[in-house]
């Protein structure tokens, strides 16, 4: 028997297929929206399981959470399934109430049941995205018995230990925390895969949309949840894989697409001023740092850190190099999140550089080698650093590779100098506040190898803070302690923050509404329409 969802599924496939045919350059029809973007970054859409940007996104897009960050104010959380919380008195015990609103594609309406099986199901799979709830003490073992339904609309949760609420919902409103429809899932399910097989490439969700079909690194196509929440003119969403920049703009100016999502630089430029384009700018969560490996006796100097950091023309950088795709960003928490610092203490100062070279020892300069990725502007950034650092006596070796080998090295502990990029996980300062803060073990042999692990970096006073501040429960305290931690972060760590990554969508005159987030799961088509 054809089940409601399949049959909906099976009749929307026949109009994206021939919507696919239809020849370059033509028009886009009123009621679908086509997008081109890179898609190869992508391995699930079943949102337990897939962790990578792109899938990130269309996951967000298809299921809801119980909560998500205000958009706005980065401080404060919505409800969305959950109409209220509260926690207990010693903070380990926290309620949802689920409101009435919150539909699946099937009809059914998300119950507690829902909630309870989701997130259980999202900690016995246990796959990559897994440990930002886990983290709280939930484990396959005890899923059943920390995560329960009180009733059809109360769910408790309880924790291994005090946690601060505004932690908890944080985490809860990434998409490993989304819900899917219980009875779908299993209905689909395959031996105990918990319908992992089956929603890899079909969607249970109450989100904006439903997927309606997927073929990777070629196209996606979305249609409107009927009884969504979505409420714009847009039936259905087109997600075109197109590698190339130029081909985008191209097809962009022709009108062959609605929004160009991967514009460089280059491209940026010759439309900035176009008044049939409209561009949307966004800071996302990605970071562009220089790691120095502290088992250099010359890079182990904290006056070699300051100096290298006084060195640096990041404004000459920003301007001529990444001008449209990066700004300066210093501190390890990125602009946008709860708690971001967005000071910024250093700039060039040759004279304070060498002053503190000949601080450390150094006054005659040293020679050391810099891996960086091989694709731009890493390149010209690297070119530019190698330049900055000869003024005052530090020679730089350039080492360009693949991002993958780059990451290799590192992990190997086997670079001297880094320059890499580290995009932020989830939507809490947490996140990255771990890891530029917490090792507990810096020895070569260690099962645990964090990010500070890889350069050889350890402060124990740091860590202490950071778990301070992540367990902190007033919000507002919270906040302060992850500020003041950054700010002593970057006078006194070996990483050096340069920019923050600005993602660009360029819209066709009349298209609207699409909004980006500071993190990929932040990307919404919940208000986009066409005139």
């Amino acid at each position: 028997m054809i089940s409601r969802r399949n049959l909906l599924i099976a009749g929307a496939a026949v109009p994206f297929l021939s919507y696919a045919r239809i020849p370059a350059f033509a028009a886009t029809p009123k009621d679908i929206l086509v997008v081109a973007q890179q898609l190869d970054n992508m391995t699930s859409l079943d949102p337990h399981e897939g962790f990578e940007a792109v899938g990130g996104e269309i996951i967000s897009n298809m299921y809801q959470k119980l909560v998500r960050a205000n958009r706005e104010d980065s401080t404060k959380v919505d409800p969305v399934i959950a109409k209220s919380w509260e926690a207990d008195a010693d903070s380990k015990v926290f309620t949802f109430v689920i409101g009435d609103e919150a539909t699946f594609a099937s009809g059914a309406k998300v119950t507690a049941e829902d909630v309870v099986f989701s997130l259980q199901r999202a900690i016995k799979m246990n796959k990559s995205p897994a440990f930002i709830i886990s983290q709280f003490g939930f484990t396959p073992e005890n899923a059943e018995t920390t995560i329960v339904a009180a009733d059809d609309k109360t769910v408790k949760l309880t924790t291994a230990k005090p946690t601060a609420i505004s932690f908890l919902l944080y985490c809860l409103s990434a998409n490993i925390g989304a819900i899917v429809e219980k009875k779908a899932v299993l209905a689909n399910a395959s031996g105990e895969d918990l319908g992992n097989g089956w929603l890899q490439k079909n969607s249970a969700g109450s989100g904006d949309f439903v997927l309606q079909a997927w073929k990777p690194s070629e196209s996606v196509a979305l249609a409107v949840n009927p009884n969504g929440p979505y409420k714009g003119n847009i039936k259905r969403i087109v997600l075109r894989h197109v590698t190339d920049p130029s081909s985008q703009l191209l097809m962009l100016q022709k009108g062959d697409i609605d929004i160009a999502r991967d514009l460089t630089s280059e491209q940026l430029r010759t439309v900035k001023d176009d008044a049939n384009i409209e561009l949307e700018r966004k800071s996302i969560a990605s970071l562009v740092l220089i790691s120095l490996n502290q088992g250099n006796e010359n890079l182990a100097k904290p006056q070699v850190w300051q100096a290298i950091k006084w060195a640096l023309d990041y404004k000459g950088m920003q301007e001529n190099i990444v001008p449209l795709t990066h700004e300066v960003h210093q501190s390890f928490e990125p602009k946008g999140f709860p708690g971001a610092v967005n000071d910024i203490p250093f700039q060039r100062d040759v004279e304070k550089a060498k002053a503190l070279m000949a601080e450390a020892g150094l006054a005659d300069g040293f020679e050391i080698s810099m891996d960086h990725y091989s694709a731009q502007p890493y390149p010209d950034l690297a070119q530019a650093i190698q330049a900055n650092l000869a003024d005052i006596g530090i020679k730089v070796r350039l080492q360009s590779a693949e991002n993958r080998q780059v990451l290799t090295k590192m992990r190997a502990r086997e670079h001297q100098m880094a320059l890499s990029a580290w995009g932020t996980d989830y939507f809490d300062p947490h996140s990255n506040a771990d890891v530029f803060n917490i090792n507990k073990d810096n020895g070569d042999d260690v099962k645990s190898k964090p990010f500070l692990w890889r350069s050889r970096f350890k402060n124990d006073d740091f860590a202490a803070k950071a778990e301070a501040a992540r367990d902190e429960r007033d919000p507002a305290k919270r906040i302060e302690l992850y500020e003041a931690l950054q700010r002593e972060h970057m006078q006194n760590s070996p990483f050096v923050f340069m920019f923050q990554t600005t993602k660009t969508a360029a819209f066709r005159k009349g298209v609207s509404g699409f909004e980006l987030g500071v993190l990929s799961e932040g990307n919404s088509y919940h208000d986009a329409k066409k005139a």
